[in-house]
């Protein structure tokens, strides 16, 4: 569950504000560029170059299908491990990259426990389950939006408290179009939804290095490749909520036994130097499963 999609001039907030106990504190000047892309940094990890940071999410996962009522399939859990470091464009000024990786565990909806094999209720297949383990999720962020215009800082405030929501609708080929046929249909269709929330305090105080944020994240796509739905009508969606945690450590037992046991690199971000792609569920799916049909040439 990443924002990496969006950039900084997407609507976030405005508005500074803050007295720490009595005494005026340094704060970030948020009607400028350089305010608006520290604020946005702050959010999404920290100010301090190299510095861990793990937000984390759980929640619920729905199938919708015409003519049936909707029904829980699984619960989630997910986390996500980032660090940011300062870089510069020639053309876009200041910024910096986001370095990220992220798990996210499918389990049952009445007893929590991670699934390794699901039984389709529409096919009657038992199917092996492929949890999300996307590595990496990059992103990068500078005073000068994609646009070519400066970024700006605008969100919903309320007294002490601001809020952003980004929705970001996806529609491309599916890049498992080709071979995958009982696992998708030919194009990915998806809607994802972000929401972050905090005090405006906090964020524009500029002697914290980090910001306290709350999280929700949606999203509603086609179904999982490992699903086997072949095309079938229908989406599934999620809906989560989480936070920043303290540290990585502060991740839940379970999710910690399950790293230690399959992901274990995914207890640190990537490296400040990793150029590599980004993965997404179904780029990594591609690199597990091999497609049930021969692909023409």
């Amino acid at each position: 569950m990443s924002s990496r999609r969006s950039d900084c001039s997407a609507p976030v907030l405005a508005t500074l504000m803050i007295l720490a106990s009595g005494t005026a504190a340094a704060a970030l000047d948020l009607e400028t560029p350089a305010g608006a892309l520290a604020a946005n940094r702050k959010v999404q990890c920290s100010t301090i170059d190299g510095k861990p940071i793990t937000y984390y999410w759980h929640g619920n996962a729905y199938s919708r299908v015409p003519g049936e009522p909707d029904r829980q399939l699984f619960k989630v859990a997910g986390f996500n491990v980032r660090q940011c470091v300062t870089t510069e464009d020639p053309q876009r000024g200041k910024g910096y990259r986001l370095l990220s990786r992220e798990v996210l565990l499918y389990m049952d909806p009445k007893t929590g426990e991670i699934l390794r094999t699901w039984q389709n209720r529409w096919s009657g297949e038992t199917v092996e389950v492929l949890h999300v383990a996307n590595d990496p999720v990059n992103s990068a962020n500078y005073e000068i939006g994609r646009d070519g215009k400066p970024i700006s800082w605008r969100a919903s405030t309320e007294g002490d408290a601001w809020w952003q929501t980004i929705t970001v609708p996806l529609f491309y080929s599916n890049p498992l179009a080709a071979g995958y046929e009982k696992n998708v249909g030919g194009m990915y269709h998806a809607t994802e939804m972000f929401n972050f929330m905090g005090a405006s305090s906090d964020l524009v105080d500029e002697s914290k290095d980090t910001a306290d944020v709350r999280v929700g994240w949606v999203r509603m796509s086609d179904w999982l490749p490992w699903m086997q739905m072949r095309g079938r009508a229908g989406v599934i969606y999620f809906h989560t909520a989480g936070l920043k945690l303290d540290s990585w450590d502060a991740l839940p037992d379970f999710m910690k036994k399950e790293v230690a046991a399959n992901y274990p690199a995914y207890t640190s971000p990537p490296p400040a130097d990793d150029q590599r792609p980004n993965e997404t569920s179904w780029t990594y799916f591609k690199k597990k499963v091999e497609p049930a049909t021969p692909v023409r040439h």
